[in-house]
This record gives C-alpha cells, sequence and structure tokens, in this order.
C-alpha cells in the first residue's frame, strides 16, 4: 500500500502561481512513478503531469504543457507540482497519484485525498 498526502491548494487570481505538494508513504517502490490528475465538476477526471522513479522522464497534458513543472525529492518521498500562468479552466480538485509508467502513459495504483485550486477571473 501507498499512502499519499496532498496540500498546498487554495484560491488564486488568473495568471498566479500555486505549488502542490504530494508526501508518500508506505510501499512507494511497488508504484515508483507519481503523477497528478485533476477533476472538474461537470467533467471527467484529466491526466495533467506524471514523473519517473529518476526524474529524469516528465510527461504532461498538452492543456498545461508550458505553464506546469512536475518534479520530485525522493530523499523526502514528496512529488510537487509548480503551476504558473494559472487560469481559470485549471480550477478543480487535484489528485497526487502513485502508480507506473508504460510506453509514455501513467497507469495510476494509489490516489490520495485530494486539494482544491480555485482560480478566479
Amino acid at each position: 500500500q501507498v499512502q499519499l498526502v496532498e496540500s498546498g491548494g487554495g484560491l488564486v487570481q488568473t495568471g498566479g502561481s500555486l505549488r502542490l505538494s504530494c508526501a508518500a508513504s508506505g510501499r512507494t517502490f511497488s508504484s515508483p512513478a507519481m503523477g497528478w490528475f485533476r477533476l472538474a465538476l461537470g467533467k471527467e477526471r484529466e491526466f495533467v503531469a506524471a514523473i519517473s522513479w529518476s526524474g529524469g522522464s516528465t510527461y504532461y497534458a498538452d492543456s498545461v504543457k508550458g505553464r506546469f513543472t512536475i518534479s520530485r525529492d525522493n530523499a523526502k518521498n514528496t512529488v510537487y507540482l509548480q503551476m504558473n500562468s494559472l487560469k481559470p479552466e485549471d480550477t478543480a480538485d487535484y489528485y497526487c497519484a502513485a502508480g507506473g509508467l508504460e510506453r509514455g502513459t501513467f497507469l495510476d495504483d494509489y490516489w490520495g485525498q485530494g486539494t482544491q485550486v480555485t482560480v478566479s477571473s
């Protein structure tokens, strides 16, 4: 089992920035890749970003490419999502996930409880 706890969400104005954090514990080696998804009201779950165990490979949804950056600190078992140039359409609950990467696709096994991000216009 892997436990994930997100933090860092909040309310920000359009064009602002937020950094989400996700602390992992448990059998993290069993699900070494980390990623973020988001779920907005009335919409389907959307993949946001993923990162390999080493941090050498990162993947982003087209909607956030160039604005969001995923990173990780394995010494702290923490993954980050730096979100810049935020738009109202980025408003959602953001969920951290642990899993694996297969041919560039993030396959999630575990989810955190989510953190809310609201971008005001």
